[in-house]
C-alpha cells in the first residue's frame, strides 16, 4: 500500500482562508485581533520565526508587532513589558520567542504571561485544563497534530497511539489531547528499552526525537497512522524528518512529510490562538 499524505502546507492554507473570513466579520464587530511577539537577542532561527509568525498574521488580517529587546535584557525587565501587555487592552495575544538567554528563567517568563493571552498554551493554568478536558489555549504544535488527523479523517477513538517524546511543548500535551479524544495512549522516549515492541502495535504514531530517519518501516504497524514532528538539517542543507518517508510509507496508511507537515500547522494554530483569544477578553470585558 501507500500511504495518503497528510499535508500540513494545503491544510493551513485552508485554516488561513477560513481565518480570514473570520477576522473579517470581527474587525466589522471593532474587534481587531492583536498578537504581540517579543523577541530577546538576535538568534537567527529566532528571527526567523518571528519573521514567519509576522508574516502569517498579516495573512490572515491579524494585527500584530514585534518587540525587541537585547540579549543583555534583564529577567525583571521582560517580565515588567510581560506585566504591561498583560494590562494592554489592545493586546490579545503575548508570544515570548524561545529560547531565551540563559540569564532568564523560561518557567518564570511563561508563568508571568496572563493565561487569556497566552497563545502559545504554555501556561500552566491552561495546560491544567487541557488535562481535565476544558476549553481552553492549547499548544500550538500538539494542536496543530490533533487537527491533521481530525481532517484526514483519522479515527482516535479507541485506537492506540503511541507518541515517542515526552517534551512539554510536543510530547506530553499532544499525548494528552489524544487521550482526551479517546485514544489508548503509550509514551516512549530516551529511555524506552525495545521501542519497537511498542511502536508495531501502533494505530496512530507521533514521532518527535529529533534524529534522522530514526523511525523505519520495520517500527510501523501495517496501516498505521504516522505524524512526524521532527525537523533535522542535513550536511547537504536538506530537511528531514525524524522518520524514513520513502520506506514507511509504503507501510503507513497515512503520513506527513517533512517539510510540508507539521511546521505550517503549528503556525496556524497560533494564529487560531490568537483569534479565540481576543474573542474570549472581547466577551469577559463585554
Amino acid at each position: 500500500m501507500s500511504a495518503d499524505i497528510i499535508n500540513g502546507k494545503e491544510l493551513a492554507h485552508k485554516l488561513k482562508e477560513e481565518m480570514s473570513k473570520e477576522v473579517l466579520q470581527l474587525k466589522e464587530q471593532g474587534l481587531i485581533p492583536h498578537l504581540t511577539v517579543i523577541l530577546i537577542g538576535d538568534n537567527p532561527a529566532s528571527r526567523s520565526y518571528v519573521k514567519g509568525k509576522k508574516k502569517a498574521s498579516g495573512e490572515t488580517g491579524i494585527s500584530s508587532d514585534v518587540i525587541e529587546m537585547p540579549v543583555s535584557t534583564s529577567e525583571n525587565e521582560l517580565l515588567q513589558k510581560i506585566h504591561e501587555l498583560n494590562n494592554d487592552r489592545s493586546v490579545h495575544g503575548i508570544l515570548v520567542q524561545l529560547p531565551l538567554p540563559e540569564h532568564i528563567d523560561e518557567k518564570h517568563v511563561i508563568e508571568a504571561i496572563s493565561p487569556a493571552k497566552d497563545v502559545d498554551g504554555f501556561h500552566p493554568i491552561n495546560i491544567g485544563r487541557m488535562i481535565t478536558g476544558e476549553d481552553t489555549l492549547l499548544p500550538c504544535t500538539p494542536y496543530g497534530i490533533l487537527t491533521m488527523l481530525k481532517s484526514y479523517d483519522v479515527t482516535i477513538e479507541g485506537k492506540h497511539a503511541v507518541v515517542i517524546g515526552r517534551s512539554n511543548i510536543v510530547g506530553k500535551p499532544v499525548g494528552q489531547l489524544l487521550l482526551n479524544e479517546n485514544a489508548t495512549v503509550t509514551y516512549c522516549h530516551s529511555k524506552t528499552t525495545n521501542l519497537i515492541d511498542f511502536t508495531s502495535k501502533a494505530d496512530i504514531l507521533i514521532v518527535a526525537v529529533g534524529r534522522p530517519n530514526a523511525i523505519r518501516e520495520e517500527h510501523i504497524k501495517e496501516g498505521a497512522a504516522v505524524i512526524d514532528v521532527g525537523i533535522n538539517r542535513l550536511d547537504d542543507g536538506s530537511l528531514t524528518g525524524d522518520v524514513d518517508f520513502d520506506a514507511v510509507s509504503e507501510k503507513a496508511s497515512y503520513i506527513s512529510p517533512v517539510p510540508r507537515g507539521v511546521g505550517p500547522m503549528t503556525i496556524t494554530m497560533l494564529l487560531k490562538n490568537t483569534i479565540k483569544a481576543a474573542k474570549g477578553l472581547s466577551e469577559s470585558e463585554g
